[in-house]
């Protein structure tokens, strides 16, 4: 699906997108099995609000039940959700279609129902914390990334230290944090101050970092000791983080069902194939390992 009907006050995407438009399943199906003929293992479905896909009488989790009939086709994974009015049942596919990633990104924002309100989100932030207590009742192992947006129009200290403390109790895998900066023909740009100086805007992009560093690591190290299966991308270009210790292996990278990044040294021709990483050690990053096993997925 492409657009957005949400119209963020900060966001250009309703704008240049327009609205929400879902892709007719049988398209998207056919697409699918295109793409697994040519040697796909895993696919994205990808939608601004990607969870408000509606199509004649399929909703987002029919969308994941269907998909998960393809043969060949082993990962589904999906991004973004927004959350409001979310439909419980994608968490239930998560449970029951073995496909079906236990991946969720689902942008904050901010943790404070004030800036989400000048936001126009829609949602305070009670309810966002609702959502994630369904998936992991529902999904206990789901792993969940979010976004934030620091110095947005009129965010004081207090706003902000109530982001930090939204990171800390959902306890994410990682988020992605912006800097606020007023995009043309956007209501923030037409009817909000852009009033939080840079420096500030810089100072509480560095610190929210580092809380969600903090959250990241302590996550990571809790998979030392286990063994993951991973989808092997192909080389690492951040060779430095952790050199290969053979010459004749380099260092690559994947990721795992939960999308978390994993290096470990192998055989280049192992890209785009399924192996056991054995986790030996963990930065707020990246997980290190070594392989156990190849196999077939």
């Amino acid at each position: 699906m492409h657009g957005c009907d949400k119209f963020c006050s900060y966001c250009v995407v309703p704008y240049v997108r327009g609205p929400e438009v879902s892709r007719p399943a049988e398209k998207i199906i056919t697409q699918i099995r295109k793409l697994v003929n040519a040697g796909a293992k895993q696919v994205t479905l990808l939608g601004q609000t990607v969870n408000s896909y509606k199509y004649e009488s399929m909703g987002f989790a029919d969308l994941l039940y269907e998909v998960s009939k393809i043969d060949g086709l082993e990962w589904i994974k999906f991004v973004t959700c927004y959350p409001r009015n979310f439909d419980q049942r994608i968490f239930r596919a998560m449970v029951d279609l073995p496909k079906v990633c236990k991946y969720l990104h689902i942008p904050a924002q901010s943790g404070s129902d004030r800036i989400l309100r000048a936001m126009n989100r829609g949602y305070t932030c009670e309810q966002y914390m609702e959502i994630i207590s369904q998936a992991r009742e529902i999904v206990p192992d789901i792993a969940i990334a979010s976004d934030f947006i620091v110095g947005f129009p009129g965010e004081t200290d207090d706003d902000f230290q109530q982001s930090a403390k939204l990171i800390e109790q959902a306890q994410f895998k990682n988020s992605y944090i912006f800097k606020y900066s007023p995009r043309p023909g956007t209501r923030a740009d037409e009817k909000l101050a852009d009033d939080i100086p840079a420096e500030v805007k810089k100072q509480r992009n560095i610190d929210l970092l580092a809380v969600q560093e903090k959250v990241s690591e302590q996550i990571n190290k809790t998979f030392i000791g286990s063994t993951v299966k991973v989808l092997v991308e192909g080389a690492s270009k951040k060779s430095h983080l952790d050199n290969a210790t053979e010459k004749e292996t380099p260092q690559l990278i994947g990721r795992t069902s939960g999308d978390y990044i994993v290096v470990f040294d192998g055989p280049a021709n192992l890209a785009g194939q399924f192996v056991d990483v054995n986790i030996t050690k963990a930065s707020a990053l990246t997980l290190f390992g070594t392989i156990t096993s190849r196999r077939d997925a």
